[in-house]
């Protein structure tokens, strides 16, 4: 035997070794994969297996760590060539994209990414993770020669245990197919979320969760060509592939549309072979920047959802409407089909893919060039920190006027810029990601969308800003840290009040026993004016706190907040510090409603607020309990957006209304308003507008167009200016206008009786985003914030619910200063 013969005979026995001991998700877990549901470690231990019997072909990473302390996990899968050069091809890829610098030396390998379980609850995909990398290595591994796999078996390990805890605890044994069964209808909140009940799939651009944060930060070393985000939808509707349906993004390249349908085809060769249904183009749009399949495509890759019928409600299995049965083995096979097609097709065009990725980041057409924005320092830092975690650059104008679009105004305009300027361009390699971010109107090529149409980061900041046409200059400008120092020989400490950070810093003394007073009315003192709602500190009030200058000086410190040291309580003008326009902040006790007929996301947001940005205490209290619970405890209840019609009687609405009289403040968020609106004691409205001539033309409309017919009364997610009162507590901080993300369609008349905060006047009209026509009718002279006087205690209505999502950063001072600051009464309950 000579010795060429006798290395090839060993090597291809070595691997028909590890084939042997690779076994497969069913022997592994010891069940057949679909007749159980898999736990989050249980999957991972099957990865780790795979690992160790392909150590030259799979490679684990952990990249992050969940709220409940799982793992998350990345598996690279490819030939044992390609893995030997895995660094060099990441390396590659980012310079095809100009993201590193220097020429690509390759451009024939393909890099698809799969993620799997973004909603907990949707469950069937991260079984179908297993089986996937298994067929991948001994039936597939051809595709691997020219591909590197990046499998995620979970992005939502937290959110997955949950409902698969919730099922396994359940189930009958055998599973009952009956959809009437305790199986097949979930607890609140549902496993669909993560920890703090926030939905990771319209996180990815928002990047508030520890999830999401981790993952952007592997996804950017990576920038994939394919990216598929594997869900489920209800138990009646097959399977979804794509091509997307409209509206596209107007980024969206061409090669990017076709070779969405050219996956799509592949699929539909295996799927029709089979017998099983599917739809596409229907649906899911390609515009709302956040999802798991349109943040990818701003960032060149081809960005795609697929949907299989089954959802939390399916189970193990489940009969749907049609009588026919669905398992969790027919939900995870489909997966894994659409996964491996999707690899394959890849493979096939690997070069084309390479050469496509880098026409994307041609920016050279975009029509704004520049986006510069001022304002606040503190919401300036806060936008730097979300352009750091998408690796986006930016830098600090030079000083002179730049014209362009202002948003403001909403025509053209200029601003004066200094260095503390912001500017974002879009001559960088990110270029059309910032493009969809801060563009001022999206264009719709299509009314029917599937989320909100605008989401305009300036809006969101609270920034001004001007859209350039020329490309804005720019200087690097360090940060230079102002530190406090003490004076003992002050009377206080005074702080302005104008972002989330100082409501941050309040919070923080506060818990620490220092007494705070908060500003009604602007005054000067040391040569500086200070308006309403900023904090004073005084030191008469604080005797007895040990070490108070060191404390204080400290915190503010640790916070980079600016302390002015003022040396007497008599102001040059406005208010001494003993008036009573200067008010004691009243530490306050915070109880919050969670559980059925709450919006398990609104709760979720507002929870997360509390712990992970504001940093102060909150009671929640599940709606089963509130009747039996002692309100007198706390000073503000909070009901996020509900359903509560079904909940709130007549006994529980006099007892929440009881306690308002008594000095309660209540904030009812959104949907909680309808609960309370035309109820009486409250003065609270619904805005109905004519519609007799409506609904004689409704009689006749087709049934084929009634669907696109009812978009004239909806608002999907658009931008309106209101106008503000910011004499009231609760717009301290604010300017007379305020740009609100507006939901829906729900409008509410002025208060008659009340503080009108927030509103829209006559001819109200939406800046960005749509808005049907009837719609806009029901708005003028509407209702944003107020604040309507009952007893001795308030109620706090906010229609549009500036928690959403989290990420309508100015919103968020509306609510603190409706706790904090708003008929702040230092009444005991």
């Amino acid at each position: 035997m000579n010795k060429s013969f006798a290395f090839i005979l060993a090597f291809v026995c070595s691997v028909s070794i590890f084939a042997q001991n690779l076994q497969s998700p069913s022997e592994f877990l010891g069940y057949d994969i679909g007749t159980k549901f898999s736990r989050h470690h249980q999957v991972l231990d099957y990865f780790e297996h795979v690992e160790n019997q392909f150590p030259k072909q799979v490679k684990l990473e952990q990249y992050g760590e969940t709220n409940e302390r799982r793992k998350l996990m990345l598996a690279f899968v490819s030939s044992e060539e390609n893995m030997k050069n895995l660094e060099q091809i990441r390396e590659n890829n980012l310079k095809n994209a100009g993201i590193l610098k220097g020429t690509s030396t390759t451009n024939d390998i393909a890099i698809v990414w799969l993620s799997y379980n973004v909603h907990g609850n949707e469950a069937s995909s991260t079984e179908a993770s297993m089986l996937t990398i298994y067929k991948l290595l001994t039936e597939n591994a051809d595709y691997l020669k020219n591909t590197v796999v990046i499998i995620d078996p979970c992005i939502n390990p937290d959110g997955r245990d949950r409902y698969v805890n919730w099922y396994n605890e359940t189930a009958s044994v055998p599973y009952d197919i009956d959809q009437q069964a305790s199986e097949h209808s979930e607890p609140w909140p549902g496993g669909r979320p993560n920890h703090y009940l926030f939905d990771l799939n319209r996180d990815w651009a928002w990047a508030t969760q520890v999830e999401t944060q981790a993952r952007l930060k592997v996804y950017n070393k990576w920038m994939p060509h394919i990216h598929v985000d594997f869900h489920e939808q209800g138990i009646n509707e097959p399977y979804y592939f794509a091509p997307a349906a409209e509206p596209f993004h107007e980024i969206i390249s061409d090669w990017q549309r076709d070779f969405q349908t050219q996956i799509g085809k592949n699929h539909a060769k295996y799927f029709d072979a089979e017998g099983w249904l599917y739809f596409t183009r229907e649906r899911f749009d390609l515009l709302y920047p956040s999802y798991g399949d349109t943040y990818p495509t701003y960032m060149g890759a081809i960005g795609m959802t697929y949907e299989q019928g089954g959802h939390g409600r399916a189970g193990l299995g489940i009969l749907n409407d049609e009588g026919d049965e669905l398992t969790l083995i027919d939900r995870l096979t489909h997966h894994t089909v659409s996964g491996l097609s999707t690899v394959e097709i890849s493979s096939k065009n690997a070069k084309q893919l390479n050469t496509e990725f880098g026409k994307y980041f041609d920016n050279s057409k975009l029509l704004y060039k520049s986006y510069v924005l001022q304002g606040n320092k503190d919401k300036i830092e806060s936008l730097t920190q979300l352009l750091d975690q998408h690796e986006i650059s930016y830098g600090f104008a030079q000083g002179g006027k730049v014209t362009g679009f202002n948003y403001s105004s909403s025509k053209q305009g200029q601003l004066n810029t200094t260095q503390k300027d912001l500017v974002v361009s879009t001559n960088q390699p990110k270029g059309k990601m910032v493009k969809v971010l801060f563009e001022p109107n999206t264009k719709l090529s299509d009314s029917l969308t599937y989320d909100i149409t605008a989401w305009n980061i300036p809006y969101a900041y609270g920034l001004d800003a001007v859209a350039s046409k020329s490309l804005v200059s720019t200087a690097a400008v360090g940060k230079t840290p102002q530190l406090n120092t003490k004076n003992t020989s002050a009377t206080g400490y005074v702080l302005k009040w104008n972002s989330l950070q100082d409501a941050q810093f309040l919070s923080d003394i506060l818990k620490q026993g220092i007494k705070v007073r908060f500003t009604e009315k602007p005054f000067t003192a040391q040569g500086q004016t200070y308006e309403r709602g900023s904090l004073i500190i005084v030191r008469g009030d604080n005797k007895k706190v040990d070490n108070f200058d060191d404390k204080l000086v400290s915190t503010g410190n640790e916070h980079s907040r600016v302390l002015n040291a003022i040396t007497s309580g008599f102001s040059t003008s406005g208010p001494d510090f003993g008036s009573p326009d200067i008010k004691l902040v009243n530490p306050p006790k915070i109880a919050m409603l969670s559980g059925d007929y709450t919006s398990s996301l609104s709760y979720g947001a507002l929870w997360h607020f509390f712990e992970q940005q504001l940093h102060y205490p909150v009671t929640s209290i599940n709606t089963d309990n509130l009747s039996r619970t002692n309100l007198s405890k706390y000073n503000v209840l909070i009901m996020p957006n509900g359903y509560y019609g079904g909940f709130l009687n007549e006994n529980l609405t006099d007892k929440i209304k009881t306690w308002i009289q008594a000095g309660g403040k209540l904030i009812a968020i959104d949907g909680a308003l309808n609960t309370f609106a035309g109820k009486d004691g409250f003065g609270l409205k619904r805005n109905v507008a004519d519609s007799t001539q409506e609904e004689k033309q409704n009689k006749t409309i087709k049934y084929a167009d009634r669907e696109r017919d009812n978009t004239k009364n909806l608002i999907t997610g658009a931008v309106f200016k209101t106008d503000v009162d910011n004499t009231h507590p609760m717009a301290f901080g604010y300017d007379d206008h305020y740009f609100t993300l507006k939901l829906g369609s729900s409008s509410y008349s002025l208060l008659d009786n009340g503080y009108n905060v927030a509103y829209l006047g006559d001819n109200s009209k939406n800046v960005s985003g749509f808005a049907g026509q009837e719609a806009l009718k029901k708005l003028d002279n509407s209702l944003i914030f107020g604040e309507q006087r009952i007893g001795r205690g308030s109620v706090i209505y906010m229609v549009d619910n500036v928690m959403f999502r989290s990420f309508w950063e100015n919103g968020k001072l509306f609510l603190v200063n409706s706790i904090f600051f708003v008929n702040n009464n230092l009444i005991e309950l």
